[in-house]
């Protein structure tokens, strides 16, 4: 299933802070094909390289987030962030969505580097923090009507099922890789995992506030 959009008509703001993530991860992903090798090695998020060094590279946390492998994998993302990232950015308030994102990516990181910690494989990609954007969108949003291509079909459904059946997926295949060699890439699917019930989570938190406040 590739989304292809949502509804909007409730969106109270402009997503300025969607959208200039969008720039930086294209700006990065340009910065990366520029510095080739020598910049993926130095910026990506290495676990073994990580735990063997916290301090001295504390850095490739953050910068992972906004490097990519190839351009399928950065459009790919980009497509997920623009859809579902603008209405989740009008919920949270732009400070606390920036707060949130981040830490979704965080939180994606230490669930691939706790899977697999003794890998040399480079991890990139902001399919982590993005996945925990889809966590607090299916909270906030379940009956949203998601437009998908499902081969050559166009159709509709609620956010509950796309997502839902999205991150299902993660789940079992990430459980089903977890015993790969530390060396293999691939998808890291654990990542997804983590940063969707991180996204979850902080979204719950909010959301229980959020009410409280209310009253």
């Amino acid at each position: 299933m590739i989304p292809l959009g949502d509804d909007n008509s409730s969106r109270k703001s402009i997503p300025v802070v969607t959208y200039a993530l969008i720039a930086i991860n294209i700006l990065f992903f340009l910065l990366e094909m520029a510095g080739g090798e020598a910049f993926i090695k130095e910026w990506a998020f290495i676990p073994s390289r990580f735990l063997a060094n916290p301090a001295a590279n504390f850095l490739t946390i953050f910068t992972a987030m906004f490097m990519h492998a190839g351009w399928g994998h950065l459009i790919g993302n980009m497509i997920y962030l623009w859809i579902f990232g603008d209405n989740v950015e009008d919920r949270f308030g732009k400070g606390k969505y920036i707060f949130f994102y981040l830490l979704s990516g965080i939180a994606a990181t230490f669930s691939q580097l706790v899977f697999n910690p003794e890998s040399n494989v480079p991890n990139v990609g902001a399919s982590g923090a993005i996945a925990g954007v889809l966590g607090a969108y299916i909270l906030f949003f379940p009956r949203e009507r998601v437009k998908i291509l499902i081969g050559q079909y166009i159709t509709d459904l609620p956010a509950l099922v796309v997502i839902g059946f999205w991150f299902f997926l993660q789940f079992i295949s990430g459980f089903s890789t977890s015993s790969t060699s530390a060396d293999t890439g691939g998808v890291a699917y654990m990542a997804h995992v983590g940063g969707f019930i991180a996204g979850l989570a902080v979204a719950g938190i909010f959301k229980v506030f959020e009410t409280r406040s209310v009253r």
